[in-house]
Parts: structure tokens; C-alpha cells; sequence
């Protein structure tokens, strides 16, 4: 009994804290520059997109927040290549656009007034995943697009780690980095024999460069 009477005085001291504190709403957006990691992955290259949506801080205390977010993030990576033969040049390009609702919780610590460090976990549910490719040489172009959905895992988790700065006026700026910890391939279709490639993992690594507003 006596246990649960100091846990509800500190739940009743910490939620009174925050209330005499600011929480703040806002909204971010910025640019991504999105990698894909892991097994035979050392061909591919980054990709630039970009990010959006809105937060909120909710303080704890004079140093501490809890930041939840809600995101559209574009991630993935691409692969170029091109080749000479007999004087014809023959390039290849492929995009893997994979896009995200995703939901960081990050536990904020200010080192000084409107400096702060962060990290914390983040969830992303698949919205779309698509592969577009161009062929060029040998007298012909070709380009089109095909949907990655069906052999893209659903969900996404990353830790991200980061910091930002917020000037008198709310805005702010922030950079982030996320490291994916969950294998984003799923082929479970057993129709198909993917060989080697079914037993691959690779994940999604991105660098968040944002500005925003809160209030």
C-alpha cells in the first residue's frame, strides 16, 4: 500500500511539473539523405528526399522533454551504372522509394537555453514502396516502375540520435541521424524462389536536416 501511494504522489508530482511547464506544438520539415545498409548493399547508393509533418514537446522538467512525432518520410537508395562497349555507351538507373508514416518519441536533455540533445526510438509503417528503373544504349530507352510493396516489411523501428536549436521566436532547426534495426525485406511468398536474397537483410539508415516552428 505504502509503495502505491509514493508511486501516485510522484505520478501527481511529475504530471504537475509538466503542466507548469510549456508544451509546445509545431511543425518540421526538411531533407533526407537516405542510405540502405547491410548485405550486398555496397553498390548502392544514397538518395536525397525529404521529410514533414508535426510535434509535440511535452517537459518533464527545466532540462528534460519528451518530443513524440508524426512524419511522411521518404527513404530509400539507388543504384547507377554504365558500361562502353564497341563505342556505345550503355547506362543503367534504379530508385527504391520507400515511404514512411513515422513516429519518433524522443527523450529531449537542454545543455543551455534553446540547445538540446536527443535520441530516442522510432516506428515506421509502410505507406508505398516503389522501384523505378531507366535503360539506356544499345539503340533503345526504356523506363518504368515496379511496386516493392509486397516484399517490403510493413513495419520499420531505428533509434535516432540527434540535436537541435530553437531561437526566441520558435523557430528551430534540428539535425538527426536514424539507424534502422529491423531487417526491411520480407519475401515470404512462396510461390517464388528468391535464393539468396531471401535469406538478406538491409535496413534503412537516413540523416534529417530540418527547420520548423513551434509554439
Amino acid at each position: 500500500m505504502k509503495k502505491l501511494l509514493l508511486f501516485a504522489a510522484v505520478t501527481v508530482i511529475g504530471f504537475s511539473a509538466a503542466q507548469s511547464q510549456e508544451i509546445r506544438l509545431g511543425a518540421k520539415a526538411g531533407v533526407n539523405f537516405a542510405s540502405i545498409g547491410g548485405d550486398e548493399t555496397s553498390e548502392l547508393d544514397g538518395r536525397t528526399s525529404f521529410h514533414i509533418g508535426g510535434l509535440v514537446e511535452i517537459p518533464i522538467s527545466e532540462k528534460f522533454a519528451i518530443q513524440p512525432e508524426l512524419l511522411y518520410s521518404s527513404l530509400g537508395a539507388k543504384i547507377e551504372e554504365s558500361e562502353t562497349y564497341m563505342g556505345e555507351t550503355i547506362s543503367f538507373e534504379e530508385k527504391a522509394k520507400l515511404n514512411y508514416i513515422t513516429v519518433p518519441v524522443m527523450a529531449k536533455y537542454y545543455v543551455m537555453d534553446g540547445l538540446s540533445l536527443e535520441a530516442g526510438p522510432q516506428i515506421g509503417i509502410l505507406v508505398s514502396a516503389k522501384s523505378e528503373y531507366s535503360y539506356k544504349g544499345g539503340g533503345e530507352d526504356e523506363s518504368g516502375e515496379d511496386d516493392m510493396k509486397d516484399s517490403t516489411n510493413s513495419l520499420d523501428f531505428g533509434l535516432g540520435f540527434g540535436a537541435a536549436y530553437r531561437l526566441n521566436n520558435g523557430v528551430f532547426f534540428s539535425a538527426r541521424y536514424v539507424l534502422g534495426l529491423s531487417n526491411i525485406l520480407d519475401y515470404k511468398d512462396n510461390e517464388f524462389d528468391y535464393g539468396d536474397l531471401g535469406s538478406y537483410k538491409r535496413h534503412n539508415n537516413v540523416i534529417q536536416l530540418s527547420a520548423g516552428f513551434s509554439f
